[in-house]
């Protein structure tokens, strides 16, 4: 569980801003053979995630500490918010530090729910989260995050586009091919273009298509 406490008292905003920038120069994101690298003899997930916190801590050393099972995590300017992991028969649900996003000032958590696998933004402004199923993609204009999440199972198997606010963060639109894929990836080409690399299930090889926010076959987010 989390539990955020408000945001205090403030040191001078010099010095505030200064650690901001650092924040933004320090933050690099886990790459695919990184990762694989890392979690190469990982017991499990949670462990895969903990491993890849460990790098990104060092990357990132004022953003996040570790206290056993709990995370926790800075807000800017000031304050801070906890994670607790938790123990359950089916495995307990864990929180890792995975990013951290400069562009929209969040931070990105890597999470565990016995077997399912998902993400947890965390806007630093406001301590305000949202689950996402799979690792986001900033658009250009820093206004919408997108997710691609396909495979056999335990996946929503649809892309999405999230509206991001001070307010906080919205599912936007939503998106599902007439085929079954087997996985696929998601990227901004401009702030109204989506270019999404997939595999179909029956496929050998892998393809792409664009989508441009403006599609007539985009879904309202709560839509039938």
């Amino acid at each position: 569980m989390a539990t955020a406490r408000a945001p205090g008292a403030t040191a001078a905003g010099l010095a505030l801003a200064a650690a901001f920038v650092a924040l933004a120069a320090n933050a690099t994101p886990v790459t695919s053979q990184e990762i694989a690298t890392i979690c190469a003899e990982a017991e499990d997930p949670s462990h895969c995630g903990r491993l890849v916190e460990a790098v990104q801590m060092k990357r990132l050393p004022a953003l996040a500490a570790r206290e056993g099972t709990v995370l926790k995590v800075s807000l800017f300017p000031s304050g801070t918010v906890t994670f607790a992991d938790t123990e359950a028969l089916n495995g307990g649900r864990t929180f890792s530090l995975w990013d951290a996003y400069s562009e929209i000032n969040a931070v990105l958590l890597y999470t565990t729910d016995g077997d399912n696998i998902g993400f947890l933004l965390l806007q630093r402004t406001n301590g305000r989260t949202v689950e996402l199923p799979s690792e986001p993609r900033i658009s250009p204009d820093r206004q919408r995050l997108v997710t691609a999440d396909f495979c056999a199972s335990r996946c929503v198997n649809e892309l999405a586009v999230w509206r991001v606010s001070r307010e906080g963060v919205r599912k936007e639109l939503v998106w599902s091919p007439a085929a079954t894929w087997a996985d696929a990836t998601a990227t901004w080409k401009d702030p109204e273009t989506i270019v999404v690399e997939y595999t179909a299930a029956a496929a050998a090889t892998p393809a792409a298509l664009e989508r441009r926010l403006g599609d007539a076959d985009w879904r309202r987010a709560g839509a039938p």
